[in-house]
């Protein structure tokens, strides 16, 4: 007698669609929720600080400078003050930021197929770093388009060298693009200490190695719309071409079965996302393991699929961070701890849990 769970026909076709568009609403919604708590971090967030505010009066200040109506007669000035001029446009970066760098997390880690992949692995943040630290050292400019225009060029001289030293189309590859980034980034790295080393003046080498690990104690309106505006054309551009990078994510056979070039489209990928995290990393600094560990949780709640993945990481990254910089300009009040520190304290133990389940 035949096996009956050999012979069993495959479910209809009804069903299979009936689950598909089951596993699209919960992506959807859980893509939705995510967002809904990264709002309500950036409110809440808003509202802590030496002068607290409360939830709801920070909800009407905001609405009232959206809309460009008067200000509740019963709203102080100065909470005005502190909400609109002195915490929004750090909340604001920190959110634009931290989507950013998960987004850039999600894209290098599916077009190298590596779980570990990060702008700071492939040598994107080494990059802008190198270039920020060029500008400020050697040139003396410390100007909001000066450092969003140098950190783009790094991240994207960056880019460009990790793709030639991984060599020809023939030869590349998602382990060697790896590589050859941690060796471009380590290079960087040292050109950065060497211009450290070298400058006289010890005001300018303080403000580099304070932003190099992180910081949004001052946001320069350019850079904050730089860094805004290069999120939202990223973010935007990559939910498009989502298929093509599941298609890359699942192999460069599969790329090509849609038409695609592997290479041309790898190198087009990286290109972006590191112009988009040079222009980022111009305002925020060295904000480590925000690319590495959110893209993870990203596709553990809504699945591999990039159409969910990539907004459902966006929101997680933009509340992570928003969270870290509340604790860095908080916990040691009133000191300020450099907001790569939270993050790396936030990172660390994850990295070595992801370490720990690839060996498993």
């Amino acid at each position: 007698m035949l096996d009956a769970t050999a012979t069993a026909a495959p479910p209809p076709r009804s069903r299979v669609l009936a689950a598909l568009a089951t596993s699209r609403r919960h992506a959807v919604a859980t893509v939705g929720t995510l967002w809904l708590a990264a709002l309500i971090v950036a409110i809440v967030a808003l509202g802590i600080g030496p002068v607290p505010v409360d939830p709801a009066v920070i909800v009407r200040i905001i609405a009232a400078h959206v809309t460009g109506s008067a200000m509740p007669a019963d709203i102080p000035p100065m909470a005005d003050q502190i909400v609109w001029t002195t915490r929004t446009p750090r909340i604001a970066m920190a959110v634009v930021a931290g989507a950013a760098l998960a987004v850039a997390g999600v894209v290098l880690q599916s077009l190298t197929r590596n779980g570990l992949a990060d702008p700071y692995l492939l040598g994107i943040n080494g990059g802008a770093s190198a270039g920020v630290a060029l500008v400020v050292l050697v040139a003396g400019a410390a100007t909001g388009l000066a450092l969003s225009g140098a950190a783009l060029a790094g991240a994207v001289l960056a880019t460009v060298l990790v793709l030639v030293i991984a060599g020809s189309a023939a030869t590349r590859g998602p382990s060697r693009l790896v590589l050859s980034g941690l060796a471009v980034g380590y290079a960087l790295t040292a050109v950065t200490s060497f211009l450290l080393f070298w400058t006289d003046s010890p005001e300018a080498a303080r403000s580099v190695l304070f932003w190099l690990l992180g910081s949004l104690t001052s946001v320069q309106p350019t850079v904050l719309t730089a860094a805004a505006i290069a999120t939202l054309v990223g973010l935007l551009l990559l939910s498009l071409l989502s298929g093509r990078l599941d298609a890359l994510a699942s192999g460069d056979d599969s790329a090509r079965a849609v038409g695609l070039d592997p290479e041309r489209a790898r190198f087009a990928f990286m290109a972006g996302t590191s112009a988009m995290v040079g222009v980022v990393v111009s305002g925020v600094g060295g904000v480590g393991f925000i690319g590495l560990i959110v893209p993870h949780a990203a596709r553990a709640l809504t699945g591999a699929r990039h159409r969910f993945a990539l907004p459902a990481a966006a929101a997680m990254g933009a509340a992570l961070l928003v969270a870290a910089d509340t604790v860095a300009r908080t916990a040691f009040a009133p000191q300020e701890i450099p907001v790569g520190v939270i993050t790396g304290a936030l990172g660390a133990p994850v990295l070595l849990l992801l370490l720990r389940r690839s060996h498993s």
